[in-house]
């Protein structure tokens, strides 16, 4: 009796109606999944419909960006490796997510001012930047980069920065995907409307850095049907007033792992076992 009582109590908060946002969107908020909370990192993760979509929106505060905040990159110009396989390398991890997108032999196609040989960037992160645990694996000459680095004081977003600026900051990791892909900077609305990519439905991870101190917002969209940028960032500025917002890797490449405060293992929330390049864990 319990177990239809909960089921049904799940359809009618399924059928609800969206409720209609400032900018146009709709918006329900359905349920609170789980929570993790200790003195030096706090999350939880809440599912959503955001226009006929299911969502994934997970609220995370560390106190230490810079210890908390860790990346796990696959074995370099070598071979991607599975989320799962990633994720389990970050010892304590409470909260992973997918991270930067990558070339492959056949999708995404080499940007034109990456110099060098196709070759050179098989298995790879996209982004003329690449540092993990402080290490510069690449960095182009005269080619500006877009995109997130893990510094002492945070995560930043970079938009056509000169990688020798961003090096100064002694960035410890960086995360980069199109170079469109910043969204929001400073408060503003920097996405290109008019981009193709920016305009297409699909499985996104993106992140935004809300005005709480060290505080960030993830948005899972998931379902065939997805969601295009457009929409999720109406959506963000909307109800959360973001200092930048920006889009990580997505499609079959998503991927959400969390573990209970009592738990000693990760759980697959949303994702598909596909391979990828690099991940970003919350530890304690």
């Amino acid at each position: 009796m319990a177990v239809k009582k909960t089921l049904a109590l799940l359809l009618l908060l399924w059928l609800l109606p969206l409720a209609a946002g400032a900018e146009g969107y709709e918006y329900k908020d359905r349920l609170l999944l789980t929570r993790y909370d200790s003195d030096t990192l706090k999350y939880e993760i809440r599912l959503v419909r955001l226009n006929d979509t299911t969502c994934y929106l997970t609220r995370v505060w560390v106190a230490d960006p810079a210890r908390q905040i860790k990346k796990v990159i696959a074995p370099w110009h070598a071979d991607l490796a599975r989320a799962e396989e990633l994720a389990g390398e970050i010892e304590g991890a409470a909260l992973v997510v997918n991270g930067s997108g990558y070339v492959s032999p056949r999708y995404p196609a080499i940007p034109e001012n990456y110099p060098g040989t196709s070759f050179d960037y098989y298995y790879t992160p996209l982004g003329s930047l690449s540092v993990t645990e402080g290490e510069v694996y690449r960095d182009l000459e005269g080619v500006p980069f877009y995109g997130l680095t893990l510094e002492a004081d945070g995560l930043h977003l970079y938009v056509g920065e000169e990688n020798g600026k961003v090096l100064d900051r002694e960035p410890l990791h960086t995360w980069s995907f199109y170079e469109g892909c910043p969204m929001v900077r400073d408060g503003q609305d920097i996405l290109d409307h008019d981009w193709l990519f920016a305009n297409r439905r699909a499985i996104r991870t993106i992140i935004a850095k809300l005005p709480e101190e060290n505080t960030y917002l993830f948005l899972t969209a998931t379902e065939q049907f997805g969601l295009t940028l457009v929409e999720a960032n109406a959506f963000l500025l909307g109800e959360f007033s973001p200092e930048w917002v920006y889009d990580l890797d997505g499609g079959p490449s998503t991927a959400l792992f969390y573990r209970r405060k009592d738990g000693d293992q990760l759980r697959l929330l949303y994702g598909a076992g596909q391979r990828i390049v690099d991940v970003m864990g919350f530890v304690e």
